[in-house]
């Protein structure tokens, strides 16, 4: 057996030398990843706080506060609405609306790919603060979409103080949809048209050829995509906590958001840190689930 032959485990064995560039990266990502979420997971367990005694003499008090969290109801809620935010949001919006808005681009006239595809990417790229205050007067009740609405004869809706999470889940769909675009245009870029135009040949219509050809052919980008998309909306703060605050009372309140109001708040550090571990091991279990899907669709 040659050396091209051998599996790829058995050949990194032979020549161990060829993982040597790699170091400079694992040695970065050891000191700026790895370091500060163990000792994030090591202030979970101490009482640390931003005044008094605890401030400056912080004591290990092991799984306390962990035993306090998940007794928590708002904890409960929090989960909860962090999995709705990222379900509704990333998993299925900006997922959805992305793929929609690349297929029809396909199809569009030039003029029109370049005005649509500027519009969206638009609130990509905008500071989030200011995407933020943004979505935050679009919902406002005397906002564009109320004065939208009142063409309609439709009367005015509280949206931030009745509708909260619907709120911020289209704000955020508003905002991330771009990257998605981007990803699955560059993903239909690469089917050959010959399958397509075979397919039409075929009496395929639009729709069989979109889920029978399309998506089947794209499915690893699909998947890159999801993990992506929902590890960052896993994350969101500044959206959310600028056009409700988490609020009214904990009806939006997210993970991040929860974390952020217990630590600097309320001044708990160590048990905010605790819901931050928390969220920290929720994405990890998101992003194992992926990774497994990926290696499954690479050896395929």
């Amino acid at each position: 057996m040659t050396a091209t032959t051998l599996p790829p485990a058995r050949r990194a064995r032979r020549h161990p030398w060829r993982s040597v560039p790699l170091l400079p990266a694992v040695i970065l990502l050891a000191i700026f990843m790895v370091g500060p979420a163990i000792w994030s997971v090591y202030g979970s367990l101490t009482n640390t706080a931003l005044t008094g005694r605890a401030a400056r003499f912080p004591r290990f008090i092991g799984l306390a506060n962990y035993e306090r969290l998940f007794a928590d109801p708002e904890f409960t809620r929090a989960i909860l609405l962090t999995l709705a935010f990222t379900i509704g949001s990333a998993i299925i919006g900006q997922n959805v609306l992305g793929l929609t808005i690349a297929v029809l681009q396909r199809r569009a006239h030039r003029a029109v790919q370049t005005v649509v595809g500027t519009l969206v990417v638009a609130a990509w790229v905008m500071p989030e603060i200011v995407a933020a205050f943004a979505m935050y007067a679009f919902f406002q009740t005397d906002g564009s979409l109320n004065a939208g609405l009142g063409i309609l004869g439709i009367a005015p809706i509280e949206w931030l103080y009745r509708h909260p999470m619907l709120a911020v889940i289209l704000a955020n769909i508003w905002r991330g949809t771009a990257f998605s675009m981007m990803v699955y245009s560059a993903a239909l870029a690469d089917i050959p048209d010959e399958l397509t135009e075979a397919a039409a040949v075929d009496g395929a219509s639009r729709r069989q050829t979109l889920f029978r050809i399309t998506i089947p052919l794209i499915r690893r980008a699909i998947g890159t995509n999801l993990m992506l998309t929902t590890l960052q909306t896993l994350s969101v703060f500044t959206l959310i906590y600028v056009m409700t605050g988490g609020g009214p009372g904990t009806d939006s309140s997210t993970l991040p958001v929860l974390a952020y109001q217990t630590a600097f708040k309320f001044g708990e550090v160590g048990y905010g840190t605790a819901i931050a571990t928390v969220m920290l091991v929720i994405g990890a279990l998101f992003s194992l689930v992926y990774i497994r899907l990926l290696r499954s669709e690479v050896d395929r």
